[in-house]
Order: structure tokens, then sequence, then C-alpha cells
């Protein structure tokens, strides 16, 4: 699986597609591979303010509950609320399925994530 050169990613396995000063946020290919078939996600409200680092949700897979990182601090602008029906497309397509949008409280943050080459090294 390639990861997609314009996104940055976390240690965690998130990854942030950053737009504008927002940031579209999921889950890598890796994290769905560890975790199997995600059977639901819970997602934070529209509205909720996020430290970078901070739990905004769980993602749960027939294997474990795992929590799932803010890449950056900020305001949740969007949910997906399409992933509360659908949590599978989360397997099927994790780099086009986006969980929140998050407005950048300070984009600096987003220098200390790591870029797709960086990425892939941490996963050897």
């Amino acid at each position: 699986m390639s990861y997609p050169g314009g996104y940055k990613y976390t240690k965690d396995h998130e990854w942030i597609e950053l737009v504008d000063g927002r940031g579209k946020v999921g889950i890598t290919d890796y994290a769905q591979q560890q975790l199997g078939d995600v059977v639901y996600i819970e997602l934070p409200e529209v509205g909720a303010t996020l430290k970078q680092g901070q739990s905004f949700g769980t993602i749960e897979s027939v294997k474990a509950v795992s929590e799932l990182y803010a890449p950056v601090g900020g305001e949740v602008v969007e949910v997906n609320a399409a992933l509360k029906d659908k949590p599978e497309a989360v397997n099927a397509d994790p780099h086009g399925s986006w969980m929140i949008v998050v407005k950048l409280a300070n984009a600096a943050e987003a220098g200390a994530l790591l870029d797709a080459t960086q990425y892939q090294e941490l996963l050897k």
C-alpha cells in the first residue's frame, strides 16, 4: 500500500490532509490492517476543541477497541456521520475515509508530524 504523499502522519497511525488551515483526519492502512474488521467508530461532536495528541474518539474492531488521537489541536468543524452507519469503509478505503475535520489552532503543530517517507520508515 502506498501512503499519500500530500498527507502528514502520526506515530499513532493517523493521517491528516491539510488544506487552508483545516485538516481532514483518518487512520492509515497500517492501522486498519492491525485492527481487522472495523465494526464501530465513536467520534466527537462538531464544536469540540482538541489538543494535539488528545483522544478524539474510539474505533472498535472484532479484535480490539483503540483510541483515536488528534494529529493537531483545534476545533472540530465537521464529522463524517456516514462512518456511523458504514464503519467498514475504513477497512475498504482507509486513506479516503476521513473521520473529522479540524480547524487548526496552531499550524506549526503540523510541522512535527511525519511525511509519507518517514511514516513508511517507521513501519519497517
